[in-house]
């Protein structure tokens, strides 16, 4: 794996439906862009925000952070990822999309990314975390965290914001988790150069338009995504309440400390 290079890329957006200018939201005194970037920068020298925004832009180059101006036009970070490694032409082997609004990435995450390319057969590779009682924050019946299921050698079967698989006789979620395995997906995408190349031109497909899930697009096209498991919980920040959140747990965590 030594010998594979990888390029990481932040696609970051200023318009949000729910959170707008969400990536230059300020977290004690560092926007959100540059907590993602500076987790991402501990295990990745080569990365880059591409972004359509000339605020994002420039919070960006004030901190000495790699950035490039992308279209407004792209309707999922992977296109945007695949525009900003066309123009960069840097000659990589994978390139690994890295969310903008989890300021709370952790290295080990990307590692596992990584570690899925030691398999040449690998195309894609994602993260999944196991759902426990414990967890508390990714009740199965949310829609707004996706599950998948795999198969015995880790690659997806199917991603749904529904609960998968469904018991017929009617149990709840509690009993649910400790009779059978359930995976939260985390959204961290890697793909060999080639493959985003491929998977970017694809047309939206039916189950992708019906989940509103663009993972659903490649394998409905016979595309394999690869799953490794971490046990690491990993937060999205959509909307101003899940920041205040954020904020308040590191404010909890600093008077623990």
């Amino acid at each position: 794996m030594n010998s594979l290079r990888f390029l990481g890329i932040i696609p970051a957006r200023y318009a949000s439906t729910r959170f707008p200018g969400k990536p230059l939201a300020d977290i004690s005194g560092k926007t959100m862009i540059r907590r993602v970037y500076e987790g991402a920068s501990e295990i990745l020298p080569d990365i880059v925000v591409a972004t359509d925004d000339r605020r994002i832009f420039d919070a960006v180059s004030s901190f000495g952070g790699n950035v490039l101006m992308t279209s407004e036009n792209h309707h999922s970070g992977t296109d945007r990822c695949f525009e900003a490694y066309t123009k960069l032409q840097k000659n990589v082997d994978v390139i690994i999309n890295i969310q903008g609004d989890e300021p709370e990435i952790h290295a080990e995450q990307i590692k596992l990314l990584q570690n899925c390319f030691t398999d040449p057969q690998t195309e894609i590779a994602s993260l999944a975390k196991r759902i426990t009682q414990d967890d508390g924050i990714c009740p199965l019946s949310n829609p707004n965290h996706v599950k998948t299921v795999i198969d015995r050698h880790h690659y997806a079967l199917y991603f749904s914001r529904s609960v998968i698989p469904h018991f017929r006789r009617p149990v709840d979620e509690n009993e649910q988790i400790v009779r059978h395995t359930y995976y939260k997906h985390i959204g961290l995408y890697a793909y060999r150069s080639d493959i985003l190349a491929e998977i970017t031109q694809l047309p939206p497909s039916s189950l992708e338009q019906v989940e509103s899930l663009e993972q659903l697009r490649w394998l409905e096209n016979g595309y394999k995504i690869k799953i490794a498991i971490t046990d690491i919980e990993s937060i999205g920040i959509d909307t101003p309440e899940d920041l205040k959140q954020l904020k308040k747990r590191l404010r909890l965590a600093d008077s623990v400390g």
